[in-house]
């Protein structure tokens, strides 16, 4: 696969708005900020959520969410995901009969910026997920997945107030999507690797946003066994890390990482002293949770 098949169109005029406001020394200014706008999801007949999203790839994003929520299942054959821009929902369309009142019911809140959630029945599917031990993460490739993704022409770095989630082989990343909330660009990696066929084997993940719980459920849910982050960790998000296995790293800029969880995929290839300076080449990027 190639670096950067999918990637952000920080250009593209659908997902910014212009606002003029006063800087810091009084002058008039004009600032390009993240449009947000709703999505509905529809699981065949079944509205099943409405979601704020800067309204990219809704494909994508509905499918992904419907597979991390446990309401399609990999096995499921999709007949039809239809979009519409105008009334602002997507409807994906299975062979299989689907109802998922009693489940929509058992929904709660989670950490995640904007429209997370989590199902009752979420920790059922995840303790039953083994990851591949034998997957590495060697620190070269660490060093050079922090430089590339993050001096890539992006709406984080072109407007700030966005989350990016990469889709990760060795030292290349091959699909980079964003949005408002961290959950909604996870789930746009796992509609695209569903509709186009693309398993874990070999793969890591990237996330700009927190390594929180869902975080870790989401990444096990897709059985993609390493998660780095340039943010921090809670203290659960670790603990289920641990539980399953997977290897978490975070705090990963420039030169420095932490890894809190799966340590033992870690192979130091390369010294800290040979990585890039991050700081020097992200262009004033911002530092957001």
């Amino acid at each position: 696969m190639h670096e950067f098949m999918v990637a952000p169109e920080p250009d593209d005029p659908a997902l910014t708005r212009a606002v003029t406001g006063i800087d810091h020394m009084g002058a008039r200014v004009t600032s390009r900020v993240p449009v947000e706008r709703p999505l509905t999801v529809f699981l065949n007949s079944q509205e099943i959520v409405t979601m704020m999203t800067i309204g990219d790839r809704p494909e994508c994003l509905a499918v992904g969410y419907l597979l991390n929520q446990g309401m399609l299942l990999a096995e499921d054959a999709i007949e039809a995901v239809e979009h519409d821009d105008v009334l602002e929902l997507v409807v994906v369309r299975t062979a299989r009969k689907t109802d998922y009142e009693e489940k929509l019911r058992r929904r709660t809140l989670t950490s995640g910026c904007a429209q997370g959630t989590a199902f009752g029945n979420m920790m059922e599917r995840f303790e039953g997920v083994v990851l591949d031990r034998a997957a590495e993460l060697r620190t070269s490739w660490l060093y050079a997945l922090s430089r590339k993704i993050n001096t890539r022409p992006s709406l984080y770095l072109a407007a700030g107030a966005i989350h990016g989630c990469v889709l990760c082989e060795a030292d290349r990343p091959l699909v980079y999507m964003e949005d408002v909330g961290r959950h909604n660009a996870i789930d746009k990696i796992a509609g695209w690797m569903h509709l186009n066929g693309a398993g874990p084997e070999g793969k890591l993940f990237y996330t700009t946003g927190r390594l929180t719980s869902e975080m870790v459920i989401k990444c096990v849910q897709m059985r993609i066994p390493i998660l780095v982050s340039r943010s921090g960790f809670t203290a659960w998000g670790v603990e289920l890390a641990r539980q399953a296995g997977l290897t978490l790293v975070g705090r990963a800029k420039g030169r420095r990482f932490l890894c809190l969880a799966g340590e033992d995929r870690l192979r130091f290839d390369a010294r800290p002293d040979e990585a890039v300076s991050e700081g020097r080449e992200r262009l004033g990027a911002r530092d957001e949770d």
